[in-house]
């Protein structure tokens, strides 16, 4: 495996909306590897192809939780070809980006979601999902069609006072 350079603030690509996965094969799998070695080196929730340069609709994101006998696990799930089939609810926390370091912007995204994928082999899953994972797959489905955190934060963390940061009443107690 190997960590791949993120693509940062700036960069064009970041904008454009990428082309389906045609092709299962090796070097899919290889760049899946990648993908989530690289998220994980960059203490990241999700990564989306075009974050390492890559213009195909593929993204991994990682969802923490407790087993049965409340060991932390950590999964990274891959998603090729997401689309978002369901939302419910709604819920507004600052959000960062690896792609814009530094950056945390007040968004309202679903609190759960279904979305339909493929696997590396191509096999179709659908996945339900809540939280803070629900939050990722939105906002590493929003990278595959050129949103940005830039596109839907109302208010920056790093631009507000903390009077203005408690004024907001963001859902501190979501997890």
């Amino acid at each position: 495996m190997a960590i791949r350079t993120i693509v940062k603030d700036g960069d064009p690509i970041l904008k454009k909306v990428c082309r389906p996965v045609t092709e299962f094969n090796e070097k899919l799998a290889t760049l899946l590897d990648d993908m989530g070695d690289t998220m994980i080196e960059a203490h990241g929730l999700g990564l989306a192809g075009p974050q390492v340069g890559i213009m195909r609709r593929v993204c991994v994101v990682l969802d923490q939780y407790l087993d049965e006998d409340d060991n932390e696990v950590d999964e990274i799930i891959e998603l090729i070809n997401p689309e978002i089939l369901e939302r419910e609810g709604e819920v507004t926390l600052f959000e960062g980006c690896l792609s814009f370091p530094n950056r945390n912007g007040a968004i309202t995204r679903p609190q759960y979601v279904k979305a339909k994928a493929q696997d590396r082999y191509g096999n179709e899953f659908i996945i339900e999902a809540e939280d803070i994972l629900a939050r990722a797959i939105c906002h590493e489905t929003d990278h595959l069609d050129g949103i940005t955190i830039m596109d839907h934060a109302t208010k920056f963390y790093e631009d507000l006072t903390p009077e203005e940061i408690k004024a907001l009443n963001l859902d501190e107690d979501y997890e």
